[in-house]
């Protein structure tokens, strides 16, 4: 599903973002990456994305080498991911039901496709009576459910998340991640970045640890830090 194999990322200025990674995360597999800020864990989400060049070593994703894939099939390559951001990128001007169609236009969906498969993700996360509101009407929480509403419209076979929480207060976090959770049982891959302990340390998932850019724990079911 997704393969690193001893990449290395560095910037022009010489610092060494990640350094001979190596790990793969298979089909259905839920992993946390974790560790203190500047450790690499959003460069490796950007690596994944391929918003990032590896410097060296290769990436496999879905059984395909994407290490020298050329810039015009990266759009091919996104379309069996879907990616969460921590602060929640919706379009302002589109309602929830818009934001969330958005996504399938992209892949020129057709329309009687669009009009069956958004309210369904929608229903999924709860939103089912938000369909005509707008952004700047919806609670933090609820924006990050359409967030992810449209992560999962177009039937990605992988989640990626970089910090989704973290604008959220606790008993919302713990919402975001009960669906999270919910829609990996269904048999999506979830890779997820995050500071959060108390969900790491409590979902007990896959905890893959960066420090200043190396990977030094990959625990299979861990906690955030190896003493727990």
């Amino acid at each position: 599903m997704i393969e690193f194999k001893n990449v290395s990322k560095i910037y022009v200025t010489g610092t060494e973002a990640v350094h001979n990674a190596t790990f793969t995360i298979e089909k259905g597999e839920f992993a946390f990456l974790v560790g203190p800020s500047g450790s690499g864990k959003s460069t490796i989400i950007k690596l994944i994305l391929k918003e990032e060049e590896a410097s060296r070593g290769n990436i496999i994703i879905n059984g395909k080498d994407i290490t020298y894939l050329r810039q015009k099939r990266v759009p091919y390559l996104r379309r069996s991911m879907g990616v969460v951001f921590q602060d929640f990128r919706l379009l302002p001007d589109r309602t929830v039901y818009d934001n969330v169609a958005f996504a399938m236009h992209i892949v020129r969906a057709t329309p009687k496709h669009i009009r069956r498969q958004v309210p369904m993700v929608l229903s999924l996360v709860g939103l089912s009576n938000k369909a005509k509101m707008y952004p700047n009407e919806l609670s933090g929480g609820e924006q990050q459910r359409v967030a992810l509403a449209r992560a999962l419209v177009n039937n990605p076979s992988m989640i990626i998340a970089d910090e989704p929480t973290g604008n959220l207060d606790p008993e919302t976090a713990w919402d975001i991640m009960n669906l999270l959770n919910e829609i990996n049982a269904r048999g999506t891959t979830v890779v997820m970045a995050t500071h959060a302990k108390d969900i790491v340390n409590k979902m007990k998932k896959r905890v893959i640890q960066i420090e200043k850019g190396v990977i030094v724990r990959d625990d299979k079911r861990g906690g955030y830090s190896s003493e727990v």
